[in-house]
């Protein structure tokens, strides 16, 4: 039996995008909004990034340098492509568990890996990134690509990826963040606010799906404040490097 929220509970805030929502409203709102663009997803990606997060994802792989008999968690990686990247690397001899609390996403990715002839060894699971359903000390590897910015609790999902993470574990985590050229801020500001969600109205049929996602960009913590955060959960040795000029960073980060 699921209990019932308390009058506290019920009444946290937290945010969506630029909105402020009831936390216990958001995971369900972050959803709506993914089952919307879950067919054009890498259209989406691709939108935001000029493409260019393609290169961002190969070199998240670089950089977690997979080795043989490796078990990745890849989190809020329901469309497959850093699983199949990881696999592609080694070449067999590894597995991957794809977590992603969207099913509309999980459906897409595994559609993509069939039509590829890819299937075995991904599995796939529908779970949420602030309690997965995983054991302690599980996995090898935890990566999580343009998620973690759309969970509700950023604290709860990196204290459950060192959770999962076996002693010696990698975390690596791709997201957009803060741009740090000043003198291009402007323009990459009409682009993120304007462009951007009118391409999302014109292509993928939906505005306001990409105005969140542009505004939840801009509400994430900056580089350097979501390293703190990092180590916050217990990690050791931190470190990011950004991407682009800031458009994205890679963190990483080891269970020690």
């Amino acid at each position: 039996m699921v209990a019932a929220m308390s009058v506290e509970e019920k009444s946290k805030e937290t945010h969506f995008g630029f909105r402020s929502v009831a936390e216990a409203d958001k995971a369900s709102l972050v959803r709506g909004v993914f089952d919307s663009v879950a067919p054009q997803y890498d259209l989406m990606n691709d939108l935001m990034s000029g493409g260019i997060h393609r290169l961002w994802k190969d070199g998240m792989i670089d950089w977690l340098a997979p080795r043989p008999g490796m078990h990745l968690l890849d989190v809020a990686g329901g469309t497959g492509d850093i699983a199949r990247r990881f696999l592609d690397r080694l070449d067999g001899g590894g597995r991957v568990t794809v977590c992603d609390i969207n099913a509309a996403m999980i459906s897409v990715g595994r559609d993509a890996c069939i039509d590829r002839g890819m299937l075995h060894p991904i599995e796939w699971v529908c779970g949420n990134a602030e309690a997965l359903p995983l054991p302690d000390k599980s996995v090898d590897a935890y990566t999580i690509a343009f998620g973690i910015r759309n969970v509700t609790h950023i604290d709860r999902a990196l204290s459950e990826a060192r959770r999962v993470l076996k002693t010696g574990g990698r975390f690596l985590c791709l997201e957009f963040s803060h741009f740090v050229l000043p003198g291009l801020a402007g323009l990459y500001d009409t682009f993120s606010f304007k462009v951007l969600p009118w391409i999302g109205a014109t292509v993928a049929d939906d505005r306001e799906a990409y105005q969140y996602l542009v505004e939840s960009i801009r509400r994430f913590p900056d580089q350097d404040t979501f390293a703190a955060m990092i180590r916050d959960a217990g990690f050791g040795r931190a470190s990011y490097r950004n991407l682009s000029g800031g458009i994205a960073a890679l963190h990483s980060a080891w269970r020690i």
